[in-house]
């Protein structure tokens, strides 16, 4: 297991410099949000090829995390094609002064690199072994995860579509799964990882695989993902009515409304 966390720490510290470097060329930092989906598969694959796990079971979860990856990579780079800096990036380019290179380096690439490692654990315990046959928790992991899958790919369809007609400039999105949660794409990614550790599982020492869906959903409520783009929108009336109403990340039926 050990050589097997190396290897991917090795291609993962790579890729990302690979990355920084491109970002600095182009003056933009949130490409690297392009390859934080990849990144998963890169793992994946790689510690399938070199992982003892041939089994069913590791070819499962790496064609389960290469779906994920690569869709959301190919969403996020369609998203942002022509649109320049992400705000959150731009902001730090400005408060980082003199010291925005190094601090880019190590507070974002390296950092997400980081993350990257901590979340593909999981992978990694599966594809490092290979018990015989497949069973209920992989069954029911593979279950939670296309649920997950289903909430961020629709959630994340509804909202382009929503964001592409000129009618909705300036909107809130309230409509589809965004009117069960506030974040369905945040919700469907926490799930699909969760659906990863059900799998995880079988193997031996598979509880320690909690620490992906662990930090993957720790970061997507608390740093990166809800806290952070919620804060765009401070002081909106629109989106405080709807916050009032829509559950900020697990689906519920929405509050009614108080009358006077």
């Amino acid at each position: 297991m050990g050589g097997i966390i190396l290897w991917a720490a090795i291609a993962v510290f790579i890729s990302m410099t690979v990355i920084f470097a491109a970002a600095l060329a182009a003056r933009d930092n949130s490409i690297v949000d392009i390859a934080w989906g990849p990144g998963f598969v890169l793992v994946a694959i790689l510690t399938l090829l070199i992982g003892e796990g041939k089994g069913p079971r590791p070819v499962l979860v790496t064609i389960l995390v290469a779906v994920w990856g690569l869709r959301l990579g190919a969403y996020i780079f369609l998203r942002k094609r022509g649109r320049g800096e992400d705000f959150r990036y731009a902001k730090w380019r400005g408060d980082w002064g003199r010291w925005f290179v190094p601090r880019s380096f190590f507070q974002i690439f390296m950092l997400q690199g980081l993350f990257l490692l901590l979340i593909s654990y999981s992978v990694m315990l599966v594809n490092a072994s290979s018990p015989p046959s497949l069973g209920v928790l992989d069954l029911a992991g593979t279950a939670l995860w296309a649920v997950g899958f289903f909430f961020e790919a629709v959630g994340d369809a509804q909202l382009a579509d929503f964001k592409k007609r000129p009618e909705n400039t300036g909107k809130i999105m309230t409509s589809g799964l965004w009117r069960i949660t506030r974040h369905p794409n945040y919700f469907g990614e926490a799930m699909m990882w969760w659906g990863i550790f059900l799998i995880a599982l079988s193997v031996p020492g598979g509880w320690g695989a909690v620490v992906s869906p662990l930090v993957i959903t720790f970061l997507l409520l608390r740093v990166s993902g809800v806290t952070m783009l919620e804060k765009k929108y401070e002081g909106n009336a629109e989106f405080e009515a709807y916050a009032a109403r829509t559950s900020a990340f697990f689906p519920l039926p929405p509050k009614r409304e108080k009358t006077s």
